[in-house]
């Protein structure tokens, strides 16, 4: 091979070829070694879907989530009637009556004529930007069962223990 490039067995692939009454290929000095042409990178994904490389920040901060609600709710029965979300970012308008500073997470009382439960709604990156990867779970079990409490009309630390 004119590339440079020799493996142990080329030299047997090209006699196990001829014996297969496969036509040898004639050597045209180009390489046989993919190129990136173009600029565009490699091809196809580079991680298993099934490796947690793959998951997202969003999907990796909803299990954390699921996985606090899951301890709490071992607790407290109640969390079960409450509606749980994850939005990127809060509005940009508060509610008068709401403060002005940076919420973290909002809740929303049940409204019986809508039929709406309790709600509680997260927001994912002022979270993410005020902890670290190893704070976000104590962060979120800390939020969640303030936010919870509200609703039931418990003490935090029912639920934190």
């Amino acid at each position: 091979m004119s590339d440079g490039f020799v493996s142990p067995h080329s030299d047997y692939l090209r006699r196990a070829a001829v014996a297969a009454g496969i036509p040898p290929v004639a050597d045209s000095g180009v390489s046989r070694r993919r190129k990136d042409r173009h600029g565009r990178g490699p091809r196809g994904p580079r991680f298993h879907p099934a490796l947690p490389v793959w998951t997202t920040r969003r999907e990796s901060f909803c299990e954390e989530m699921q996985l606090a609600l899951a301890q709490m709710a071992a607790r407290e029965p109640g969390i079960a009637d409450i509606e749980f979300g994850v939005e990127e970012v809060p509005p940009s308008n508060p509610a008068e009556w709401e403060s002005h500073d940076v919420v973290l997470a909002r809740s929303f009382p049940r409204d019986r004529r809508r039929g709406l439960r309790d709600r509680i709604v997260l927001y994912r990156r002022p979270i993410c930007a005020r902890a670290t990867e190893e704070e976000i779970p104590l962060a979120l079990r800390v939020i969640l069962a303030e936010r919870i409490c509200d609703i039931l009309a418990l003490r935090p630390e029912d639920l934190l223990d």
